[in-house]
């Protein structure tokens, strides 16, 4: 199997879906321009390609879950024009483009991101189809509690909490697991609930979403010191020049090296009951090799 074409297949029905969606919404000023641009700036799409293989892995339908996906890729695309504000992270690039506020100014930008997260959540109780009730409303509680003070705005909190600050390797991995892990794990997550997966399959697929995005991160870590500007699209050493504690000023680049290839390893493990989790391995490991 090509998964580098299904990936490809899933982005473009990503893509598709998401264009076609906000190009038909009502303009106003300048906030569906804001909106479309981030949306659109190229993303890895990792965490929507994620619900809809995962829906897939577990026998659903992967038509059905696609506003869900595009709606876990909305909340994704809010938290990054409003991390990017002077207030957050003041940061000038995105993807090599200026970023929104640059773009749009601050108080457009933060409008965006209101109306991409308010928006996700009209998408999943709108274009729902012919899903169960109950799959869906447990897949948007699912959201959520991801998007929320219990997952990725409580990561941000404890983010700028730290600036500055010496915190533990344990204290680091919670703040991981709120701002980057809960939306990733959400994804994979959200996939079982639509297939109707039952409890133990649940389980075995959070532990694979907890897992890659704890890697993913720490892969993060290690590209804001190695990488190359133009590569991964925003500058190398801001986290530094933050002050933000990451698990390479913690820990060291070849211990954070071999924490990306065990917790890709345990990550494919978690899977072990699946009849097919090629793409899933597939994805795991090109996270964990990424340039950017």
């Amino acid at each position: 199997m090509d998964w580098e074409l299904r990936q490809q297949e899933d982005i473009k029905r990503i893509e598709t879906w998401l264009q076609t969606y906000w190009m038909e919404r009502k303009p106003y000023g300048d906030l569906n321009g804001s909106i479309l641009y981030s949306l659109m700036a190229g993303g890895k799409r990792v965490r929507p390609i994620l619900l809809l293989e995962t829906c897939r892995m577990c026998g659903g339908n992967v038509e059905e879950a696609l506003p869900f996906a595009c709606a876990v890729e909305m909340v994704h695309t809010y938290s990054l024009i409003h991390d990017d504000l002077p207030c957050m992270d003041d940061d000038d690039l995105r993807r090599g483009k200026p970023t929104n506020h640059k773009i749009y100014g601050e108080a457009t930008a933060v409008l965006a991101g209101d109306a991409l997260l308010t928006g996700a959540f009209e998408v999943m109780l709108e274009e729902f189809g012919n899903l169960p009730a109950e799959r869906v409303i447990r897949a948007a509680a699912c959201l959520g509690k991801a998007a929320g003070s219990r997952g990725m705005v409580g990561g941000q909190i404890l983010d700028m909490a730290g600036e500055g600050h010496t915190i533990t390797a344990s204290e680091l991995t919670e703040l991981y697991g709120l701002k980057t892990g809960a939306l990733m794990t959400a994804a994979a997550e959200m996939g079982c609930l639509l297939a109707g997966g039952g409890e133990e399959t649940r389980k075995a697929v959070v532990r694979y979403g907890e897992k890659i995005g704890l890697a993913f991160q720490v892969q993060d870590d290690i590209l804001d010191v190695t990488g190359d500007e133009a590569t991964i699209g925003k500058p190398v050493g801001s986290d530094a020049k933050s002050e933000k504690n990451t698990y390479v000023t913690v820990k060291g680049l070849d211990v954070c090296r071999e924490m990306v290839n065990r917790l890709t390893q345990e990550a494919v493990s978690a899977l072990d009951g699946f009849q097919d989790i090629g793409f899933h391995r597939w994805l795991a490991e090109k996270l964990a090799g990424r340039n950017r």
